[in-house]
């Protein structure tokens, strides 16, 4: 789907081609991307300072705006300190290559996001993976092996919608003197009490999970990332992390559009609130239905299809009833695992997903039937 644009009055639907469509494919999951106090922080912003940064954070690009948003984001998360990074990519890439060197041993979610697996590599560390969620596969790796110990999740996994085992994860981490490392980019803002995220759910604290990484992509409905952990966890990234060091600094209005999403989430819970609502609602039609449904209860909800081709064709039947669904096939998933992959927002509506929910009802049953 190119070309694609939000409907800034609506941010749960996009316009393509003149076709107005209700998105159930996008990580914005408190409806924040549109929000009017987000735009106004970023054109304030923009009228004050300029768009551009300007220059890496380490020789001039590190504004007012960014030093502000770090503060906010530790304070958020119960962390001493935050940084930012240009990407989530970019911010796991530099993380574990600052992390883990080639003596070290790298135990990772076989299910990790691609930028885990790719900063693992880049670090030249041992890395073995274990199978999705198998605490005893990722225990048998830690065993006998000398070295610094790095133990690499997910909180939320993109593609499956379900959460980490992050309490059996930190007692092994504990048990073997490891660091947990979990990237939990589609867990904060919407997961826990507070929106704190997966590790608020799961009852950890900073103790047990040294360094967060998450982003502000998603939730917070801006762009850019963080990584969160105690000052000397920080200080080191400063000095070791070559995505930072090496890459122009977020446009300050970003960060002020975050700052603005930070906020918003807090004074607002009952985007989370509603949001969770909506993902039970939709997880109790897609049951009776009979659909085929992964066990998730975070706004991801991934419809499992199988064959790729099966995947696009219910797709595209979606887009004749003005919905847009994504279907992702392999390399992204597992051969043998193509899906729609159904993604809610704060800015959906409970008659929206029950639309979304009689479709999908009638286009899975059409092509049972066998009529096109």
């Amino acid at each position: 789907m190119v070309g694609a644009l939000p409907d800034p009055d609506h941010p749960e639907r996009v316009v393509l081609g003149g076709r107005e469509l209700t998105n159930f494919s996008s990580n914005d999951y408190l409806g924040l991307r549109t929000h009017a106090l987000l735009i106004r922080a970023a054109t304030d912003c923009m009228q004050q300072h300029g768009f551009g940064a300007g220059a890496a954070h380490l020789i001039c690009g590190h504004s007012i705006e960014h030093a502000a948003l770090e503060v906010e984001l530790a304070e958020f998360l119960g962390r001493e300190r935050a940084l930012l990074f240009s990407s989530g990519y970019l911010a796991n890439l530099g993380v574990l290559s600052a992390l883990a060197s080639r003596h070290d041993l790298l135990v990772a979610d076989r299910l990790n996001h691609a930028s885990l697996l790719d900063g693992a590599r880049l670090a030249g560390a041992r890395l073995r993976r274990y199978p999705h969620g198998d605490i005893e596969s990722c225990a048998r790796l830690l065993e006998n092996q000398g070295g610094a110990r790095l133990i690499v999740t997910d909180g939320v996994f993109s593609m499956d919608g379900d959460v980490a085992p992050l309490r059996a994860l930190a007692a092994l981490a504990q048990q073997h003197g490891a660091w947990l490392v979990v990237d939990d980019a589609h867990g904060i803002g919407v997961l826990g009490a507070q929106g704190h995220g997966a590790l608020e759910q799961a009852g950890l604290d900073a103790h047990s999970v040294p360094v967060l990484i998450g982003t502000l992509g998603k939730a917070f409905g801006s762009f850019g990332a963080f990584v969160a952990g105690d000052a000397a966890l920080i200080d080191s990234l400063i000095q070791r992390a070559r995505t930072y060091v090496y890459t122009t600094a977020l446009p300050p209005a970003i960060a002020a559009a975050a700052r603005a999403a930070l906020g918003i989430s807090q004074r607002e819970p009952w985007r989370r609130r509603h949001l969770l609502r909506l993902v039970e609602r939709f997880r109790a039609g897609a049951v009776a239905l009979g659909l085929p449904l992964l066990p998730s209860a975070t706004p991801i909800q991934p419809l499992i299809v199988g064959d790729s081709a099966r995947a696009l064709a219910l797709s595209d039947a979606l887009l004749g009833f003005d919905l847009w669904v994504s279907a992702i096939r392999p390399p992204t998933v597992p051969q043998g695992g193509a899906r729609l992959r159904v993604t809610l927002s704060a800015a959906h509506s409970e008659a929206q997903v029950d639309v979304l929910l009689a479709a999908l009802g009638e286009v899975f049953a059409r092509e049972t039937v066998g009529v096109g």
